[in-house]
């Protein structure tokens, strides 16, 4: 029976039909093995870009298209620190500002918080973790995990880390469209917070949580290998409590907690 005929006796639209190969879970799980090695390749190689993947997918065993690599990354989020057009998906529409921090003297809490979101492997699929952080003591005050890119759960981690914490006098970001989107940039404004972003191409400009994904990478999420969302949610959560007050060698061996507590890292106890 032809698909039209099954959709008239089924009532519904032609177009509404969508055929599902028997093969896509399997092209699936295949999919996600590779983009979790292009994620450790880009933890180690963030300047790499589709061809240099390649190449190194290549020589670990990975022989797929250039194309396909590009899709992937996709996906994921990521793209090349080089300069070039854009540094991150971002939309056109949206307004974007300018990188504030360019030879500005960071040194007290709540000068400046930086946001971003990174890929997290995760079993058989994966999901995507955004982190806001103060940049001068490293504290991360809150985080929030998606399945999806959708702005919602960058939202609820900022609206969170205001009632805990207050406000900064700037905010840092890349130029993604969540973080251009007029219902984030508008939660800023309404505060009177200065809007920061990351110039294209710029590998530093938002190096304080860059560093923070190698260390949750390395310390935690390849180590545990979390199977599902519930395991991921709950290691992440000591992870970050851990984090927070553990000494950190560039904050003389004090805590992100005690320097943003006590604004001053010289007064810190060990």
């Amino acid at each position: 029976m032809s698909v039209v005929r099954q959709c008239k006796l089924l009532g519904i639209y032609r177009s509404t039909f969508n055929y599902h190969s028997s093969k896509e879970p399997e092209k699936k799980l295949k999919d996600e093995k590779i983009m979790q090695v292009i994620d450790r390749i880009y933890t180690d190689e963030p300047t790499f870009g589709t061809r240099r993947m390649r190449c190194a997918l290549r020589d670990l065993g990975y022989d797929i298209s250039r194309r396909m690599v590009r899709r992937l990354m996709r996906e994921m989020g990521i793209y090349a620190i080089y300069p070039k057009p854009r540094l991150s998906i971002s939309n056109q529409k949206h307004k974007k500002y300018p990188y504030l921090l360019r030879e500005l003297k960071i040194e007290r809490p709540n000068q400046v918080w930086c946001c971003d979101i990174t890929y997290i492997p995760m079993g058989k699929s994966h999901v995507y973790l955004t982190a806001i952080m103060d940049w001068h003591s490293r504290y991360v005050m809150s985080w929030r995990l998606s399945n999806t890119l959708d702005v919602t759960f960058c939202i609820e981690a900022l609206e969170e880390t205001f009632e805990l914490e207050g406000i900064p006098e700037i905010f840092n970001t890349d130029q993604g469209c969540q973080f251009t989107s007029d219902i984030f940039t508008g939660k800023l404004l309404e505060r009177g917070i200065k809007i920061s972003m990351d110039g294209r191409g710029r590998a530093l400009d938002n190096r304080m949580i860059e560093r923070l994904w190698r260390s949750v990478k390395y310390d935690d999420i390849y180590l545990r290998g979390y199977e599902n969302m519930t395991e991921l949610h709950a290691g992440l959560m000591k992870y970050f409590n851990k984090y927070n007050i553990r000494a950190h060698q560039g904050l003389g061996e004090c805590s992100p907690m005690s320097v943003y507590r006590i604004v001053s890292s010289e007064n810190c106890n060990n």
